[in-house]
Order: C-alpha cells, then sequence, then structure tokens
C-alpha cells in the first residue's frame, strides 16, 4: 500500500530526514515510533503530499507520489498531529467540509459524516459547536474528518497526544476496529505501549533516521 525508498528531507543545513526506507502492507498498521523531533512528522508531510522532499521516493497504492499526486491524495486520509477543525463551525459541519473536499456531495455525503460521526462516538454532539468540546472530543473529530472519504490509508501522527485517558481508549479501539474491517493505518507515537498495543510492525526513527524496524519479537531481540 506504501513504500517509501531513501527519503531525505533538509530544512536549510539541518538533515531532518536521512536515507528513511520502510514500506506498509495492505491491511496492516504500521507504525513509526520515536521522540519528539525525530523526523516522524516530516515523514508523515511528505508522504501526505504537504511538503517537498529532497530525494527518495514514495508509492501510494502502487502510484507515484510525484507523477500522480492527486490521484494518491484521494487515497489518503490524514490526521495531523496539530487539530485541522473549525471551532466556530459545528462537528457535523467540520465533517462536512472535509468530505466535500474530497468530492462527497449530497445525501451520500451527509450518510457519511453522521455514520463517522458516530463511529468516534460523536453523533449525539453532531450540531454542537467545536469551540464548546473538550480537548479529547476535538481529537475524535479531526480523526472524523480524516476518515470520513474511507480512505484506503489512513496516516495518524500521534493522535492521542495531551488527552484523557477515556478519549484516548475510544481512539485507540476506533483504530484497531477501523483495521479489523480492512484499512491500513500508518501510526506515529512517541508512546511505546500505544505501538505495542496497535502495531504489526514498527519503525523506530531517531534524529532523522530508522535505527531499527521490525515486528516485536524482532525488535525486543536488537535489545
Amino acid at each position: 500500500m506504501l513504500e517509501v525508498k531513501k527519503l531525505v528531507k533538509r530544512y536549510g543545513s539541518k538533515l531532518a530526514v536521512s536515507d528513511v526506507s520502510f514500506s506498509v502492507n495492505t491491511g496492516e498498521i504500521y507504525g513509526l515510533l520515536g521522540p519528539n523531533g525525530a523526523g516522524k512528522s516530516s515523514t508523515i508531510n511528505i508522504i501526505s503530499g504537504l511538503i517537498k522532499k529532497d530525494g527518495g521516493t514514495v508509492s501510494i497504492d502502487g502510484m507515484d507520489l510525484d507523477g500522480e499526486l492527486n490521484q494518491c491524495k484521494y487515497r489518503l486520509g490524514i490526521v495531523p498531529q496539530d487539530l485541522a477543525i473549525y471551532n466556530d463551525l459545528s462537528a457535523v459541519q467540520n465533517v462536512e467540509f472535509f468530505g466535500s473536499l474530497y468530492g462527497l456531495k449530497g445525501a451520500a455525503l451527509k450518510k457519511q459524516a453522521m455514520e463517522t460521526l458516530d463511529f468516534v462516538g460523536l453523533r449525539d454532539k453532531a450540531r454542537d459547536k467545536v469551540k464548546t468540546f473538550s480537548g479529547g472530543m476535538k481529537r475524535r473529530l479531526n480523526i472524523a474528518c480524516g476518515l470520513v472519504h474511507r480512505p484506503r490509508l489512513l496516516i495518524l501522527d500521534e493522535p492521542t497526544v495531551g488527552i484523557d485517558p477515556q478519549s484516548r481508549n475510544h481512539i485507540m479501539e476506533a483504530i484497531l476496529q477501523l483495521n479489523r474491517e480492512g484499512m491500513t493505518i500508518l501510526y506515529t507515537t512517541h508512546y511505546m505501549e500505544e505501538a505495542e498495543q496497535l502495531c504489526s510492525r514498527i519503525a523506530i526513527m531517531d534524529a532523522g533516521q530508522i535505527v531499527a524496524q521490525g515486528n516485536l519479537q524482532e525488535l525486543r531481540s536488537l535489545i
């Protein structure tokens, strides 16, 4: 579903991503694990088409990101670390707006927006303005906005940062349910326990490089 080869990204003289390579199989949850500043978000932003790389290749569902950017983007759902929602709109207005960016409209858009809010546990808050939501509810809405168009690959960049345990558990279970339904997921985190709970394979990043990757058993054998 996703193949990244020899990815490089520089910011001035700083090398943020250095020769990063990994692949994500269809139907798996793949983890990028590492501390803040490890290069995870830069890697995710390149894959998402938000920033340009300085070297390497990215292919999504067999398509080259550089040559078929729009087709790749339609297959992606992006849940950024920084909340990408509008506080003065209602929950359903937010989800419908992001769904419309992917070509959904009319009755199909309204149906999928409500179904997605139901999935993240916010259907009863659909008409409420986002500025009244708790931090955990905003995180769940952020996920709904990335899910509404039913992407083939969902990218989640540290979706549980700074939220209460109940919302964190809800998000973790929702991710596992999406995966059981067949969705491929790329998940970044700096929490080892999240990676262990969710991911079939993990790449550990530090200082812009992948220092180890494999399943849990393979990674533990390296310690």
